[in-house]
């Protein structure tokens, strides 16, 4: 499953109504671990089956940044039935993402 672009917009229905797990990473274009990051975060969608995928641009979506208390990125936020469950700051293995996802 390829990523999902996340906006204030699309949110409720991509993330809080899905019926499978819904995984977002926080971001930032200027931010050098995000871009280190982005590769695994696409390798999870398109490896692991049954999550969704998603990622927040903090700059374009600060209100979803703001609600979700993101202060550094990358930032992983994890939702099953509409409420997180997980969440990990900062550059994390494969292994560690696919570990959060159990």
């Amino acid at each position: 499953m390829s990523v999902v672009k996340i906006t204030k917009d699309n949110f409720v229905q991509e993330v809080l109504q899905a019926d499978i797990p819904v995984l977002i990473d926080f971001w930032a274009s200027w931010c050098n671990p995000c871009r280190v990051f982005s590769p695994v975060v696409d390798e999870i969608a398109e490896e692991i089956p049954g999550v969704k995928v998603g990622k927040v641009n903090v700059d374009e979506e600060p209100e979803l940044a703001r609600e979700f208390d993101v202060m550094s990125i990358p930032m992983l936020v994890l939702f099953r039935d509409g409420q997180v469950v997980g969440t990990s700051v900062g550059v994390q293995s494969k292994e560690d993402i696919v570990q959060m996802l159990k």
